[in-house]
Parts: structure tokens; sequence; C-alpha cells
């Protein structure tokens, strides 16, 4: 069997967050992060959510991805979700904080933008999501 990833002296995995790539896969938790905070850009908006369920362990993230058919075809729509996925295995261990739910919603600009850009656009997204929440002026 091929294990995916380095290994430290131990033969484990070394991840700072575990589980960064467990998926959301039921409907009524993709709407549960809805109800959580949420940052647009050009080429994704992010959902982000303290989870409050104890049976999935504290230590993990765990992510959903989507894309309308506003975003065109199949073709496209899968495309926008892989360029999403794979901006998430990059950073996910540096700015994803264990016991959230996110949800990435793919926007044009997903399909558009160069890779360096949505890199640098979702490490502004999650640090719009964890940063301290706005006061509002009267």
């Amino acid at each position: 069997m091929h294990a995916a990833g380095p290994r430290d002296a131990s033969g484990s995995q070394p991840d700072r967050l575990a589980g960064a790539v467990a998926g959301l896969t039921r409907r009524s938790e993709f709407l549960a992060v809805r109800q959580g905070r949420s940052w647009r850009g050009d080429s994704l908006v992010l959902q982000a959510r303290k989870r409050d369920d104890a049976r999935i362990p504290e230590r993990t993230a765990r992510f959903g991805y989507t894309a309308t058919k506003a975003l065109g075809n199949a073709v496209e729509r899968n495309r926008a979700r892989r360029r999403l996925r794979e901006a998430v295995r990059r950073i996910a261990g540096e700015e994803a904080r264990a016991g959230f739910d996110y949800v990435l919603i793919a926007r044009k600009g997903a399909l558009t933008q160069d890779f360096a850009g949505i890199l640098e656009e979702l490490r502004t997204a999650f640090r719009r999501v964890h940063g301290a929440r706005q006061t509002q002026r009267r």
C-alpha cells in the first residue's frame, strides 16, 4: 500500500492540523456552516463556523466545496472545485483552525485567476473569518 506525504522519524505522517482535509458530506452540514462568518472574494466565498458536534474530534477541520450552475457547465464547475481543493490542501495546515467547518463556494474568478492569486485570496479569507468581529457604528 502506498502512503501519501512525508513521514517523520516515528513513521507517522506529520500534520499541523489532524484531518485537515476531512469533508462535509450532508446538506445539513453545509447549511449549518452558513450560520457562521463568511468572506467574499473574486474567486471564492469562504464560510466558517465553529463546530458544536461533540461526536467529531475537536482536532479536525472539515471542508466542503460547491459550485453553482451559474458558474458554467459541469467541466468548469469541477475544475473550479479542484482548484479550490488544491489551494486548501496547500495552506489549510497553516491557516485553518481545528474544530471549525468550512465551505468554499467557487466564483467565476476561480476559473480565470492565476493559482497564486487564489492562494492569496484564500489566505486573506481565512484571516478575515477568524479575525476579531467588527464593531457596528451607530
